[in-house]
């Protein structure tokens, strides 16, 4: 798995848009980016080239809102290279999830005429307490990084579209059983975060402030939750010889010669901080709860392979190396990104920086070597048994039966 730019396969679907018709989607780069440079943007030939070659589709979605996995419409997209990235992010409404996959992408927002890949919330949006994103999004760079946006989670404008007079939800989350819509609403978040942590090399857990742990408790039940859940690469999902794939212990007995089970590595952010929440010293103390906080869990276990060594936080909490500790990032509000003040970094730097050290990452790699197309049929596999675990459910049984889930 890299993220170099050596790949060269880059898409070339047919189907161009007319010249009346504006750009819905941005599925490759004008032009490359290298890590280090931050000069981005393109010619208007390169601009006009890259225009008429986009397919004329409005949405892409892996996930749908009725919460059903679709692979045809991103499939053409994909090839047979088995050199990708994939990455994933997680949080609720308005935190920038969007413009950060925007900026891992490379997407020049001073280039005229050209949308982002990822919708950004607007000011209409905000006033109609609505969210962008639907499901989950997929784009992929010419590098062969695929980027997937996701939904909120905890999102009030998400439990509004899914709920019915009665109280009940309009969404199947749970082997076609009718639930409450609060407590739907909620399993949901965790399937969306059992399924980034399943098929993703890096998933991106996005948090507002540093005073809102919501996120990590998130991950903590993601991780308690996620068994039996193989990688995109698992050999038991390589022949469809049945549609149905058995039960928990069933699919456990098949993957048994992959290894243990996958976990991607999270990295975690949190955004829009006031100048004086990003001082070193908070940094560190943040840095340091964190691996505390995640210090039984999966995530930190894990092993991740970073290829580069990163000066901006601690090499481990406790001066160890193995297992690697978790990476933390702070991003300062785009507010007073032009105040005079005494400034520790401001808002745009901190995205380049990110963006530097996300692709820098290598993150953990699937247990067998898999192409692009085979990940995306295998992650539909993977959905239907996230959607089908007889842990989640056992934990939604507990969740109602409480009465302790969010309303």
């Amino acid at each position: 798995m890299s993220t170099n730019s050596n790949n060269s396969n880059t898409n070339t679907s047919s189907s161009p848009l007319s010249h009346q018709q504006a750009p819905k989607i941005l599925l490759a780069k004008p032009s490359l980016v290298t890590a280090a440079k931050y000069n981005r943007g393109a010619s208007d030939d390169t601009s006009a080239s890259l225009r008429s070659r986009l397919p004329s589709v409005g949405y892409l979605n892996l996930l749908s809102d009725s919460w059903d996995f679709h692979t045809d419409r991103f499939l053409p997209f994909l090839t047979d290279n088995t050199d990708f990235t994939v990455i994933g992010v997680i949080g609720p409404t308005g935190v920038g999830k969007s413009t950060i996959m925007n900026e891992i992408y490379g997407f020049d927002a001073s280039s005229p005429g050209m949308l982002p890949p990822f919708a950004i919330e607007s000011l209409e949006t905000k006033a109609m307490a609505k969210h962008c994103t639907v499901g989950i999004e997929p784009r992929i760079t010419s590098e062969r990084i695929i980027l997937l946006d996701t939904q909120p989670v905890y999102s009030p404008s998400v439990l509004a579209d899914m709920i019915r007079p009665d109280g009940s939800s309009t969404i199947s989350v749970l082997g076609g059983e009718s639930l409450p819509a609060e407590l739907a609403h909620e399993l949901m978040s965790i399937q969306l975060g059992v399924l980034l942590t399943s098929i993703c090399h890096i998933v991106l857990v996005v948090s507002e402030g540093v005073h809102d742990n919501s996120m990590w408790r998130l991950m903590e039940t993601v991780d308690l939750l996620k068994h039996s859940i193989p990688d995109p690469s698992s050999l038991s999902l390589s022949h469809p010889q049945s549609s149905n794939l058995g039960s928990d212990k069933d699919i456990k007995d098949k993957i048994q010669d992959v290894g243990e089970d996958y976990m991607a590595f999270p990295v975690f952010i949190h955004t829009k901080l006031h100048q004086e929440d990003i001082a070193p010293q908070y940094f560190m103390q943040v840095k340091k709860a964190l691996n505390q906080y995640f210090s039984s869990t999966s995530f930190s276990k894990q092993k991740h392979q970073n290829g580069s060594k990163d000066n901006s936080v601690p090499s481990s909490v406790d001066g160890g190396s193995d297992p690697e500790p978790l990476k933390a990032y702070f991003i300062p509000s785009n507010i007073n990104s032009d105040s005079t003040g005494t400034q520790y970094e401001s808002y745009h730097s901190s995205l380049w920086k990110l963006r530097d050290k996300i692709l820098s990452m290598s993150g953990p790699s699937f247990s067998r070597t898999v192409s692009e197309r085979d990940w995306l049929k295998n992650s539909g596999k993977i959905w239907e048994l996230v959607k089908n675990s007889s842990t989640v459910s056992d934990y939604c049984r507990t969740l109602q039966n409480s009465g302790l889930f969010r309303r």
